[in-house]
């Protein structure tokens, strides 16, 4: 990665970040705090593919994503090791699923797939660790853990593939 720091006399500092696909991020930072990012999917373009205004704020919380802040991906070898273990997964309850219109319990997910439920995401609304007599309604994205072939037997009751 190519980085180079310039001043922008009057407005402030422009940092540009050349990866090795020949793209570039070009970040702006005025004296004002405020924040642009430019997006460029060539770094001979003129012309920024996209650009958002950022607060300073908001550039740390990107910033610190970037480092790692909140997620640190798993290496290469361990995931090799869970690859037959254990697995998270977030899967949409289509209409057509046999488990819409019932609660959890009433579903036996877990006896059915090996599957548990361990969240719930509808709208924006987050349930952690629902309760047996939670309702399983069409749209919502259950987030489950098992071994990958439990997971995929849920999807496909997700999907209304097989009751």
């Amino acid at each position: 990665m190519d980085i180079s720091v310039s001043q922008l006399p009057g407005i402030g500092q422009k940092i540009s970040f050349k990866t090795a696909e020949n793209s570039q991020i070009v970040l702006i930072v005025h004296h004002t705090g405020k924040r642009e990012l430019y997006l460029f999917d060539d770094a001979d373009n003129e012309e920024a593919d996209f650009a958002i205004d950022l607060t300073a704020d908001e550039t740390r919380e990107l910033g610190a994503q970037f480092l790692g802040a909140t997620y640190q991906p798993v290496s290469a070898d361990k995931l090799k090791m869970f690859k037959n273990q254990i697995v998270i997964d977030w899967l949409e309850l289509k209409e057509e699923s046999v488990l819409a219109g019932k609660t959890i319990q009433e579903s036996g997910i877990r006896r059915r797939t090996g599957a548990t439920i361990i969240g719930i995401v509808q709208g924006d609304e987050t349930i952690a660790i629902p309760e047996a007599d939670q309702h399983l309604t069409p749209g919502i994205v259950l987030m489950a853990i098992g071994k990958q072939e439990q997971i995929d037997m849920l999807q496909s009751m997700c999907q209304g593939e097989e009751g």
